[in-house]
């Protein structure tokens, strides 16, 4: 099954993804992670993608559809894959049909922007091990402290509330219009997202008609 998974950033998609990977056993191929590991690592593509991230904004077409490309060729993905944070406009929709890919469903998760707001100020990361946390939801047994390792934690640049509401923007105005693209298509179906994990987690299985 070749899935994408759609939503605005905060919406929780890539939770959703990395469960649906591990049930049917199909990798899960983001964007966001791919482009972070590459800011961290210092590459070229890393360091021309920082400058949009940081201010909440897309990362350019060309760079994006390079990488997809290049992940959707190896071997694991043969059987299935999902796509976590691609494609976010209509043009990169178009881009990976013209690359021949088969999507069988694209899942939509809705969450208020009011909500996703409040998630995604909340979250602390620890620079050092990696760990995250977050004030409401999962918070650190000592505030502002890493339970693994005992280092101070941070809000990631772009979860600051201005940039989180300055990428709602932008989400809304270039990505929610291929919600209508591949509504016209028949393959769009949504699940609305909830405070508990476990019950997105079983509206996702059900849209997917797999098994929760």
């Amino acid at each position: 099954m070749n899935i994408i998974f759609f939503g605005a950033p905060g919406a929780g998609k890539g939770t959703q993804a990395e469960i649906v990977s591990k049930k049917l056993g199909i990798p899960t191929v983001s964007t966001g992670n791919m482009i972070r590991e590459a800011i961290k690592n210092g590459t070229d593509m890393g360091k021309s993608a920082k400058s949009y991230i940081d201010a909440g904004s897309l990362v350019p077409d060309e760079v994006v559809i390079g990488i997809i490309k290049d992940r959707l060729d190896k071997d694991d993905c043969e059987n299935g894959f999902i796509l976590d944070g691609f494609p976010r406009t209509i043009p990169q929709a178009e881009a990976l049909e013209k690359m021949g890919v088969k999507i069988d469903v694209v899942l939509n998760i809705e969450v208020s922007d009011d909500a996703i707001i409040r998630r995604m100020s909340g979250r602390r990361t620890c620079l050092k091990c990696g760990a995250t946390y977050h004030v409401d939801y999962n918070p650190s047994k000592t505030e502002g402290i890493c339970d693994n390792c005992g280092a101070e934690l941070t809000v990631r640049k772009d979860d600051d509330p201005e940039v989180v509401k300055n990428r709602l923007t932008v989400y809304h105005n270039e990505t929610e219009p291929l919600k209508d693209f591949y509504s016209k298509k028949g393959l769009l179906k949504t699940v609305i997202g909830q405070e508990e994990l476990s019950d997105t987690t079983k509206l996702t299985a059900e849209a997917l008609g797999i098994e929760d």
